[in-house]
């Protein structure tokens, strides 16, 4: 008697191993998003020309968050912000993003770093120096809450008291 599943050795129908995802790869592939090395979204912002202002890159090593944590700070009611000067010669404004377990569970994190990396992305184009490392530190409740409107001020007022 024919079973009225699929054969899963049979390459060639429409059974579970035919399967493709919407992006074009097998069913049992990992997606590129979860790949550590993909490609990191980029964070500039087009001028009135449509051409990138500034490039602003992602802190990603440990190394380059504790480098920033021994240089220059300045508070703001929702975030805190770091800042140091590389010495790489490189002209790439860097940024990174951090929120402690004390801003909350994981979706207020989330949440939180959301807020601070759009801020990063209206704001460091046009406030930034170049060849400078800035991390943006969540504060528990402000940073998920503050008027965004605000929370961009802010980010203007810290970059002003770090680079008078």
């Amino acid at each position: 008697m024919p079973s009225a599943l699929p054969d899963p050795e049979d390459r060639g129908g429409a059974g579970p191993a035919a399967l493709v995802r919407p992006g074009g790869g097998p069913a049992g592939r990992v997606p590129d998003a979860a790949v550590p090395d993909a490609p990191v979204p980029d964070m500039s912002v087009p001028d009135a020309t449509g051409a990138d202002a500034r490039r602003i890159e992602i802190l990603r090593k440990r190394a380059d968050f504790l480098a920033a944590a021994r240089a220059l700070r300045a508070g703001a009611p929702a975030f805190g912000l770091q800042a140091r000067a590389r010495a790489d010669g490189s002209a790439a404004v860097r940024v990174g993003f951090t929120c402690s377990k004390k801003v909350g569970n994981a979706v207020a994190r989330n949440r939180a770093k959301r807020r601070l990396r759009e801020i990063a992305r209206l704001v460091l184009p046009e406030a930034a120096r170049p060849g400078w490392d800035y991390v943006l530190i969540g504060r528990p409740e402000t940073t998920a809450t503050r008027d965004f409107r605000a929370l961009q001020d802010d980010l203007r007022r810290a970059l002003r008291k770090v680079h008078p």
